[in-house]
């Protein structure tokens, strides 16, 4: 969810883009794909943290869900 506040969306776009995210349409705007079948929780921390440093002051709001 934008803020008007906060960073424009071709901006977080770009940002989750260049951290390896692909755009798609549909139920979900941005997915990672893991290059391992599985990967560890802490794999999955640790990479949700680097989403939250990366997108940090963005006025944004965001979910991260494993599938």
């Amino acid at each position: 969810m934008f803020n008007s506040e906060g960073s424009s969306p071709s901006e977080v776009k770009n940002q989750l883009l260049n951290m390896g995210f692909k755009a798609t349409k549909g139920n979900y705007d941005f997915v990672y794909e893991w290059d391992e079948e599985t990967a560890a929780v802490e794999d999955l921390v640790w990479f949700a943290d680097k989403v939250h440093a990366s997108l940090k002051n963005s006025k944004i709001y965001f979910n991260i869900e494993t599938i």
